[in-house]
């Protein structure tokens, strides 16, 4: 699955990430998700040398400890941002609170990204920074099969029948379709759609979800094209 979600070469050039984390286990598990990814990975295990590589080194995007013993990981973005360097910056943090999280953004973060992680979260938050960086925009008209949904009139067919969608259910939809064939977790439902910080107890998004496979299927008059993964979330798909 790995090579089918990589999304880590432009032009040829392999993104270079600089992974700042003293916890050596957890450095060794974002080191490797990231390489499993296909990104090349250097890992410092302290704010300083981070600081230091991030100055001199030219990556493409940091993952950034937001507790470091030595240098606080938000003083390490502030200096980032003071000198005038943009490299995109994902904030790792077993802090979860909202006003952690806006701190965070506040100090020139791009993302925030909590403890503990779904590795696939993980790749698909910084292959987003990365996209977002290089400007890239995003198609208005999306195909998966014989379904389609064209952003700039709000349509959506499936084989040729337009589907009757609330507001939600498109939104959900539309994320599925921007990454049909992968796993999507409920907390990038949830934060994508929503924009809340993942409940783990509610229940909401499985019910959308249920309304809206319904919907796509034509209330079972064609395959199903939604698809729940046990333990962690959502992957649409062409239908067989």
């Amino acid at each position: 699955m790995a090579s089918e979600l990589s999304v880590t070469r432009a032009g040829g050039h392999t993104q270079r990430v600089l992974v700042v984390e003293d916890d050596s286990g957890t450095a060794l598990e974002v080191t490797a998700v990231l390489e499993d990814y296909g990104f090349a990975v250097e890992r410092v295990s302290t704010g300083h040398n981070g600081l230091l590589r991030a100055l001199d080194g030219e990556f493409d995007a940091i993952v950034l400890d937001r507790m470091l013993p030595d240098l606080d990981g938000l003083s390490i973005l502030s200096t980032l941002r003071n000198v005038g360097k943009q490299t995109p910056v994902l904030i790792l943090s077993a802090l979860s609170a909202v006003d952690e999280r806006v701190r965070g953004l506040r100090a020139g973060g791009d993302d925030y990204l909590t403890k503990p992680f779904d590795g696939l979260e993980l790749t698909a938050r910084l292959n987003a920074l990365l996209r977002r960086q290089s400007g890239g925009s995003e198609p208005s008209m999306l195909s998966v099969g014989d379904l389609t949904l064209d952003t700039s009139l709000h349509v959506v067919l499936r084989a040729g029948v337009t589907l009757e969608l609330k507001p939600r259910e498109y939104s959900l939809l539309q994320f599925l379709m921007r990454h049909s064939g992968h796993v999507v977790t409920r907390a990038m439902l949830f934060e994508a759609v929503w924009n809340y910080h993942f409940n783990a107890q509610t229940n909401v998004i499985d019910m959308h979800i249920g309304h809206l496979r319904r919907k796509v299927s034509l209330n079972g008059r064609l395959p199903a094209m939604i698809h729940t993964v046990r333990n962690v979330g959502y992957i649409l798909h062409a239908a067989d």
